[in-house]
């Protein structure tokens, strides 16, 4: 089954989903990654996310060949640019910036991309991406100039992932940023989730179980963990029991 079509069909059994994000930058030899692989097929992690805001190595190729070696999940490009694109990867979410006003992210990437992405196998997951803000200023903000969406602004946030859902795009991605002070609040995702039928995504700031707990509850259908598994790996499989934990109550209903 391809990735988009799993999501919805998740999304409309009310069952959840895990992505773990790696930033190749932060990979200085892809034997650092086995211990955290390890962790993720053993804590049935659903998809890898891999890419970053400004991704300044050349090992994008070499990261995603050493998860590919060691576990069977998809792997999913997290683009900060069109020159990000990696054929070896399984599919890429295709983001499009739609909290910002920067035309670059908007559609002008987009152009460079898709005759590439015409052309290979990577499944396209047409994404409406939103930045919220989570206190201080976070890399995608700075490196994509754009203002975050105020995190009490709801309704602003659920205008602009309806307005994407009405484009054509398949996903809602909120997200906090890496390394985010805070996490994308409750409220904001309820009130997201509530304005549109497509699968929602969330991530940034999510660095605890009860965080993630929050997020499955509030309405999240993919929770995306990243940097806090750089210090504290074993958290993965805290999260992924709650995310078991929710699939098991909506299997026994």
């Amino acid at each position: 089954m391809k990735i988009l079509d799993s999501l919805q069909t998740k999304s409309k059994q009310g069952k959840k989903s895990i992505a773990v994000l790696i930033d190749p930058d932060k990979i200085n030899n892809t034997a650092q990654l086995e211990p955290l692989l390890r962790l993720a097929a053993e804590d049935c992690v659903d998809y890898i996310f891999v890419g970053g805001s400004l991704v300044t190595t050349t090992n994008i190729g070499d990261v995603i060949r050493t998860i590919k070696e060691n576990v069977s999940m998809p792997v999913v490009l997290f683009p900060g640019s069109a020159l990000q694109i990696e054929p070896t990867a399984d599919a890429i979410l295709f983001l499009s910036l739609i909290s910002g006003r920067n035309p670059d992210l908007l559609i002008g990437q987009h152009v460079v991309a898709a005759p590439i992405l015409k052309n290979n196998k990577l499944e396209v997951l047409p994404t409406g991406y939103i930045l919220i803000n989570s206190g201080k200023t976070t890399s995608v903000a700075y490196i994509s100039n754009t203002t975050p969406i105020p995190e009490d602004k709801y309704a602003l946030a659920a205008c602009t992932a309806m307005a994407g859902e009405m484009l054509g795009l398949k996903l809602i991605y909120l997200d906090a940023g890496s390394g985010a002070e805070r996490e994308v609040n409750q409220k904001m995702i309820t009130t997201v989730k509530k304005s549109v039928d497509v699968p929602l995504i969330v991530g940034g700031g999510i660095n605890t179980p009860q965080k993630a707990f929050n997020a499955l509850q509030a309405g999240a259908d993919l929770i995306v963990i990243g940097n806090v598994l750089e210090k504290t790996p074993d958290l993965l499989t805290e999260i992924s029991d709650k995310v078991y934990d929710w699939n098991q109550t909506i299997n026994v209903k």
